[in-house]
Order: C-alpha cells, then sequence, then structure tokens
C-alpha cells in the first residue's frame, strides 16, 4: 500500500495536545494555526463586530467612496431639477389655459357683438337722418352731370310764364379759389372746400346768361360755418364762364350785373347773371336791374339745380338691410 499523502501545508497539522474545543468550536478535526506560524490571523479593531459574546460572528462596516457620494449628488440635484420642470411646466399649462380661455371667451363676445350689429334691425330716427346726409352729400360724385347740371330747366318767368333755360357748356372741375373771386375764395379754402363744379345756361330767347357754380365742403356743419363767413356783397361770387360759339361767349366778370348763393346740405351753389350782348354792370342802372327779368330767371335756374342736390331720398331704407327687418 502507498503511504498516505502527506500535507501540503508544513505550518499546519493536527496538534493532539490542544485543549478540547470550548463550548464545541472549532469543531474537532479543524486545523489550527500554530503558536509560532506566521499565518496568523488579525481580529478587526475593537467595535466592528454586531456581537458580544464569545462566537459571535464580526461583521466589516464598508465606507462609502467619494465617487458614490457625488453620485448620490447628482441624482438628488437631477431629482430636484426634475420636480422644478413639472412645476413650471405645470405653471404654464394654468397660464396657457387661462389665456385661452380669455381668448375664447372675446372671440365669442365679438362674434354675438357682430351677429347682433349685422343681423337687419329697425333704422332709428338718427341712422335715417345720417343716411339721407350721406346720400345727399355723395350726389355730386355719385350723380351724372346730367342730372347735376341739367341739359334743360323749366322755371317760371314774369307774368307766370313758363320758361325755360338750356345748359351751353360745362366747365371743367377748378379749385374752389380759382373758380370764384379772391374774398368768396379765401373763405371756402379756409372750411375745406373740395372743389367747384360750373355750368353756363342761357334763357330761351338767348337774352340772358346765367353760370350756375356748386362749392363741394365736407359737410353740412362746415358748410354752415363757411356760409356764415361769405362777405354780403352781390358784385362777388362765382366766376362766369364763358363758351366760343354759343350766345356766352361775351359773358365776362365785367358783364356780371349780380351774384348770388344758395346753401344746401354741404354744398353752396352760387350764381352770376348777365346779358349774352356783352353789356357791363356800369352801364345799365340800377332801376333797370330791379325790373328786367334777367335776376328772376338767374335765381330760378340756380334754385332748381340747389333743390335737386337737397332733396331728400325718394325711398329711405326701414331697416339696416333694406326693408325687411
Amino acid at each position: 500500500m502507498s503511504e498516505p499523502e502527506r500535507s501540503q501545508e508544513p505550518g499546519r497539522r493536527r496538534d493532539a495536545s490542544a485543549s478540547p474545543a470550548r463550548d464545541g468550536w472549532p469543531p474537532p478535526g479543524s486545523w489550527t494555526p500554530r503558536a509560532g506560524s506566521a499565518r496568523v490571523r488579525r481580529a478587526p479593531p475593537s467595535g466592528t463586530g454586531t456581537g458580544t459574546g464569545t462566537g459571535a460572528r464580526r461583521v466589516r462596516v464598508r465606507a462609502w467612496s467619494a465617487a458614490g457620494r457625488d453620485r448620490l449628488a447628482a441624482e438628488r440635484a437631477e431629482l430636484a431639477t426634475l420636480e422644478q420642470g413639472i412645476r413650471f411646466r405645470t405653471i404654464f399649462l394654468i397660464l396657457m389655459g387661462t389665456i385661452l380661455a380669455i381668448a375664447a371667451s372675446n372671440v365669442l363676445t365679438g362674434a354675438v357683438g357682430l351677429f347682433r350689429e349685422t343681423a337687419a334691425r329697425p333704422l332709428t330716427a338718427a341712422e335715417q337722418t345720417r343716411y339721407i346726409k350721406d346720400d345727399i352729400a355723395r350726389r355730386w360724385q355719385a350723380w351724372s352731370t346730367d342730372l347735376v347740371f341739367p341739359l334743360e330747366l323749366q322755371y317760371i318767368g314774369l307774368g307766370r310764364a313758363q320758361q325755360y333755360a338750356r345748359r351751353v357748356g360745362l366747365a371743367p372741375e377748378t379749385p374752389c379759389r380759382s373758380g370764384t373771386d379772391a374774398s368768396t375764395g379765401s373763405v371756402l379754402a379756409q372750411y375745406g372746400c373740395r372743389t367747384l363744379l360750373r355750368a353756363t345756361y342761357v334763357d330761351q330767347t338767348s337774352t340772358f346768361v346765367i353760370t350756375v357754380g356748386i362749392a363741394v365742403l365736407r359737410d353740412e356743419e362746415t358748410r354752415t360755418a363757411a356760409t356764415a363767413q361769405l362777405p354780403v356783397d352781390d358784385r362777388v361770387g362765382v366766376r362766369p364762364v364763358a363758351f366760343p360759339g354759343t350766345a356766352s361767349e361775351l359773358f365776362g366778370a365785367a358783364q356780371r350785373q349780380r351774384n348770388a348763393w344758395i346753401p344746401v346740405g354741404p354744398y353752396v351753389v352760387f350764381s352770376t347773371a348777365g346779358y349774352s350782348d356783352g353789356r357791363t354792370r356800369q352801364s345799365i342802372s340800377p332801376e333797370e336791374i330791379l325790373h328786367s327779368e334777367l335776376w328772376p330767371a338767374a335765381q330760378a335756374v340756380a334754385g332748381r339745380i340747389a333743390r335737386a342736390l337737397g332733396d331728400e331720398p325718394n325711398a329711405v331704407p326701414q331697416c339696416t338691410q333694406g326693408n325687411v327687418c
């Protein structure tokens, strides 16, 4: 038989003389270090064990490294940042919800107001008055030339005789200051006169020549203020317009016998009259002018034009959308 194997650890052997185990520890047959052995376990420092009695198992406490502490701090900072972001997001959502609610309320209120405004309803008295004023104020542009200055105008002459005057020419639009005398034009310009329209008529006998001028102001209130400042002088007013080859070709500023104006809406309707044969104002006595048919004819022609411009429209709407409310 072969010899039993010898231990490869010469420093460890059974110590038969060892004292018997205390309280069953160490177990029989276990190796115990020799007294002089170099491999001796050192007991851990006091206070690191978990038991106080004999045989209690000792537990080592592992210290946290610097890297672990930094990682924990970073995780805590990340968590705090996340919580702050959630709070900001909540506040943002609440704020945006409030803004959207207010905007939706405003849109709804505006839509309701627009519907009420555009829905058909009866016009008030003030709105009907405004409609009439606006209709009159735009006639100088909205109407055709033949409506503003008709080709022929009928009037009643002396002795209640039916007379008529015919239009012999239309002058181009001109600034109010250019088509009137200086004293009149300065007042019109001061109150913002927009333009001056002029046409010349002769009576049916081609004896009288009449130039009618329409000064267009911004509105009726402005016209009222302007006419309060116009000079009271029948020698000044609108400048006459002559048309060669007609009965009016000799009608100039010196041939004007009288001047006048009629206020209506935003308009001042001027008129000036004279004789077609070129007689000047100085060549005719005042008495002859008073008994002449010249001035009644001029007043009638200008009056017809002024009444047409200032008449109320035939039909005034009763509702905001026609006559059906």
